[in-house]
């Protein structure tokens, strides 16, 4: 009988011990297979930063390494305007989709926390206790006090790829912080920009307004006295001019009005007038460095977040993986309790026990192989909107840089124009007093040179605006 008794140990034994072979086999196998799980993110190779953005002087070329990128200049250097220095501090600290950016944030960093603190135990008070009685009996109580404890071990990255998951996405937002920050900026300049033009606007056409409206008066005196051939028809046209100025009077008006609320809206701030100054002394940069695509990559925020959205997919696909390979648990309890089976003993004893237990999926009818395909395919979609934002910034910049460049010629060419149109005017009425020129002539010129100064203040605008829109397309803003 103790033969028999010791063979069965010898067999339980090497039952054991085949079994134990087995677990570290399937461990070590597991192991080995699974090395890429634990590799960090890196950017693919294949994604080519070389040639992003045309050169403004010569076709299809691309622009020259520079040492200084206008994009790394603090906002309060491109855009020296007292004023409007005022205006970007309040809209940085009030702006409903800034604030509403920070928030996204700390709603990602939840679950960042959450996913750090999976590697640390877990434990449980459990406290349990009943009141029983058998045929009218004295009442039996029992009671325990156990406090349960689990601990998963991350061999194969179940727990380390969320981690590096929910850190990826607490960057992408911590990006997207950053555009709507840069986006904030940039829309402030350009509506306080668009409030001097609208200013200078309104000025100019005041002042013509006076003079056509002396103008008006003086060819009505001329045709009662019947000088110079002035007709009816002549003074007509010329009300017809000082009444088309003072009808765009109002309409300039309205803008700026629009313009001011909607800038007070941006900043936080209940409709009202902005203090501001005038557009002949503000002093935008002139000469630019861009840098060379790499720090394009570094600089633009959403560059910067469509690469952390795919690295986030990369470790999603990792996670994907990681549910092919066994999980390995510790659990345990410890605590006091007086039921010992059938027998109540007062007081209670102390009772602890721990297991380990290893889950290795099998057959889950297709889930874990569908559950990877997907992160794959979200994986290579993620890559393509990487590639996609990577041309659209070079795309935005290079339009930036031809924008500077045809508004600086723009204005350039329309300050010959003004000068002209205003020499004209002069001329034509010297020639008028002389009596060799009409004063429909005068009126012409005096028309011309006031489309003139409209148009040179709009040209002005536009090269002040793609500075701000090449600062923005260069990841400017930045805290």
């Amino acid at each position: 009988m103790q033969n028999n008794r010791l063979d069965r140990l010898v067999k339980q034994k090497k039952l054991f011990d085949m079994k134990k072979q087995i677990i570290s086999l399937i461990c070590a196998t597991a192991l080995l297979s699974s090395c890429h799980i634990y590799k960090t993110y890196k950017r693919p190779q294949d994604i080519s930063t070389a040639g992003l953005y045309r050169d403004t002087t010569e076709m299809n070329t691309t622009q020259a390494s520079d040492t200084l990128n206008f994009g790394n200049l603090p906002w309060q250097s491109v855009f020296t305007d007292p004023q409007l220095q005022l205006l970007i501090k309040e809209g940085l600290e009030h702006n409903s989709d800034l604030r509403t950016a920070v928030e996204k944030i700390k709603e990602a960093q939840a679950p960042l926390l959450a996913a750090k603190l999976a590697f640390v135990p877990s434990f449980t008070l459990s406290p349990k206790g009943t009141i029983s009685s058998f045929d009218k009996g004295a009442a039996t109580k029992t009671y325990s006090l156990p406090v349960t404890s689990g601990w998963q071990i991350d061999l194969f990255g179940h727990l380390l790829n969320p981690k590096r998951y929910a850190k990826a996405t607490v960057e992408q937002m911590k990006a997207y912080q950053q555009a709507v920050r840069s986006q904030v900026i940039a829309n402030i300049a350009n509506m306080y920009y668009t409030l001097l033009m609208l200013d200078r606007q309104l000025d100019i056409s005041e002042q013509t307004s006076v003079i056509l409206k002396k103008n008006a008066e003086t060819m009505e005196a001329m045709k009662d006295a019947a000088l110079y051939n002035t007709t009816a028809a002549g003074v007509e046209q010329s009300k017809a001019a000082y009444a088309q100025v003072l009808a765009s009077l109002s309409g300039l008006r309205q803008s700026i009005r629009e313009t001011e609320n909607a800038l007070c809206i941006l900043i936080g701030k209940v409709p009202q007038e902005i203090k501001r100054g005038i557009l002949e002394k503000q002093d935008l940069p002139q000469e630019f460095s861009i840098g060379i695509p790499l720090q394009l990559l570094s600089n633009r925020p959403d560059v910067r977040a469509a690469e952390m959205s795919l690295a986030a997919s990369f470790y999603n696909t990792n996670t994907a993986r990681a549910a092919f390979y066994p999980q390995i648990t510790l659990s345990g309890s410890a605590g006091w309790t007086n039921s010992a089976g059938s027998a109540i003993i007062n007081p209670g004893k102390f009772l602890a026990s721990a297991v380990t237990s290893l889950t290795q999926p099998l057959f889950e009818n297709g889930v874990n192989i569908a559950k990877l395909r997907i992160a794959k395919a979200q994986q290579e979609e993620a890559k393509i909107q990487f590639e996609q934002t990577l041309l659209e910034a070079g795309a935005e910049v290079s339009n930036a840089l031809y924008q500077y460049q045809t508004a600086s010629n723009k204005v350039e060419a329309r300050a010959m124009q003004v000068k002209s149109a205003q020499n004209a005017a002069d001329y034509t009425k010297d020639l008028f007093k002389l009596g060799t020129s009409t004063y429909l002539e005068v009126l012409s010129s005096e028309q011309s040179y006031l489309s003139a100064q409209l148009s040179e203040v709009s040209d002005t605008f536009d090269r002040m605006q793609s500075v701000i829109n090449l600062y923005q397309a260069l990841g400017g803003g930045r805290k």
